[in-house]
């Protein structure tokens, strides 16, 4: 009995050590259908007091449960799936339970594959999908009706025409900016992993994009001031992308920031940003205008997201500058801070490294 026990117990110290070098959460239940042992990843799932329990108090999911029992009864690999909530986030985890048998010794390791992200980015992918075919069959729908109806009962109505086809004209243009949008995010995210090594010129860039938009500021009334732009300030990063960025902040203060108001563009270089925790590059954005209620804000970066889908359709948004803002920022290694109180505008913050 005596040379039995050592040897399960050097089989034990085996599969506690192949538990060990898994990259899943693993949990290893013996004949007596106790648990004999955990790994890290196990522990941080369901505890460090796990040895020795049995398996039913630890597992508890009935679908988990009844593949363990499976495996015990017939030897015979099995699945399940798992799910558990944690800090308002939903997991999914694929449970594979799998039996180890010898002359000597058996068990059953049940490893958790993590399957969150995928499944997260499966929704996604669906949604996006949803989203781009609402977006494009909004106005499709629209210019074909026009086309129905100059081709029948408006056909020989000159005033109707002309109505009709500068409304085709709006819609078709929205369709290409949207198509531009989503070739632009595709761009981006494939270049997202490619840090930018070119020395620009963040002031001339900030320069470049407010007189190019000096147009539209004045089409709205709308006062557009750079400070702290004046002399060079070189930082690594992709010019043309960084000019995307500011156009699209820029142009998103002058419209939405109410007509008659002054919208600041501020460059500032900080030795220590508290958010990169070390020397950056802060541009602020700041509009007069109604502002944004708190809940918007976290979602504002999202594709798709409109906080007034009809305003933003009448001012020509896509609903995806602020993703491609994101991304862009993303690459440089930035992030995009937004402060806005309601009644007193909105400050969107582009933080650069600046080495």
């Amino acid at each position: 009995m005596r040379e039995r026990s050592a040897i399960d117990m050097t089989q034990v110290h085996l599969v506690t050590e192949l538990a060990a070098a898994m990259p899943f959460a693993v949990i290893v239940i013996g004949r007596d259908e106790r648990i004999i042992a955990t790994n890290a990843q196990g522990q941080a799932m369901f505890g460090t007091g796990t040895t020795g329990r049995h398996y039913i108090t630890v597992l508890r999911q009935p679908m988990v449960l009844d593949a363990v029992e499976s495996v015990l009864r017939l030897s015979e690999p099995a699945r399940a799936e798992y799910r558990v909530t944690e800090a308002g986030r939903d997991l999914h985890y694929t449970v594979h339970a799998n039996p180890v048998v010898t002359d000597d010794f058996s068990c059953v390791t049940v490893a958790f594959e993590d399957r969150t992200e995928v499944d997260e980015a499966g929704l996604m992918r669906r949604d996006f999908v949803a989203n781009v075919s609402h977006e494009l069959r909004t106005p499709l729908t629209a210019v074909l009706g026009f086309i129905e109806t100059l081709q029948g009962p408006a056909a020989n109505d000159a005033g109707a025409r002309v109505r009709f086809l500068e409304i085709m004209g709006n819609e078709a243009r929205r369709m290409n900016r949207i198509v531009g949008d989503l070739l632009s995010l595709s761009r981006v995210e494939a270049s997202r992993r490619v840090r930018p090594t070119e020395q620009i010129d963040i002031a001339a860039t900030l320069r470049s994009v407010a007189q190019s938009l000096a147009p539209v500021a004045r089409t709205q009334n709308v006062v557009l001031t750079t400070v702290g732009a004046d002399s060079p300030t070189m930082i690594a990063g992709d010019r043309d992308q960084l000019i995307q960025v500011f156009t699209n902040l820029m142009e998103n203060a002058i419209k939405y920031g109410g007509a008659d108001h002054e919208v600041t563009v501020h460059l500032t270089a900080h030795t220590n940003e508290p958010t990169l925790r070390g020397p950056a590059l802060r541009v602020d954005v700041t509009d007069q205008g109604d502002g944004i209620a708190p809940e918007h804000i976290p979602r504002l970066t999202e594709r798709f997201y409109r906080i007034d889908s009809h305003r933003s359709r009448e001012v020509g948004g896509t609903g995806l500058g602020l993703a491609i803002v994101k991304h862009i920022l993303n690459r440089h290694r930035g992030r995009l801070k937004i402060e806005s109180h309601v009644g007193r505008g909105t400050c969107f913050s582009v933080i650069l490294p600046y080495e």
